[in-house]
């Protein structure tokens, strides 16, 4: 994709879940929505749950949905930190612009991502161990959509 797509992914990213962006109105029954917008192009990112969830980050130009990432996640252990994964998923990589980097440490806490494919058709999983248990799963997937 090409560099424009990739910046603004990035920053709508940073600037909706884990820049604690404000959320918009639901778009269905308790569901949490979050928007970005630049010029002609326009981030979703909508999800059910809390300690359980599914959702959906999705990218549109002039209204033409072109791109979606679908994840599903849950807390598995005692501990898990929300700041922390947010502060992880701020980090996210230019190179792989799904979730957050690598590996990234912070205390008692260590992120981590393992990713498949680029932008046009990936999937992958990261994890949050505290203390070197896992307390926190998610798995993703996504590409381009024509």
């Amino acid at each position: 994709m090409e560099r424009r797509i990739i910046d603004f992914l990035c920053k709508a990213k940073m600037a909706a879940y884990a820049g604690k962006g404000s959320e918009v109105s639901a778009s269905r029954p308790n569901s949490h929505d979050l928007h970005y917008e630049e010029g002609n192009l326009k981030y979703i990112d909508t999800y059910l749950g809390g300690e359980q969830f599914a959702g959906e980050e999705a990218l549109w130009m002039d209204n033409v949905p072109f791109w979606s990432m679908n994840y599903t996640g849950r807390v598995i252990g005692e501990g898990f930190s929300g700041d922390f994964l947010k502060e992880a998923l701020l980090l996210v990589p230019e190179e792989y612009p799904f979730r957050g980097p690598f590996a990234y440490e912070n205390g008692e806490y260590r992120y981590q991502c393992h990713v498949n494919g680029d932008l046009e058709w990936f999937n992958g999983q990261e994890e949050i161990l505290r203390n070197n248990e896992i307390i926190y799963e998610c798995i993703f997937h996504g590409g381009r959509i024509k």
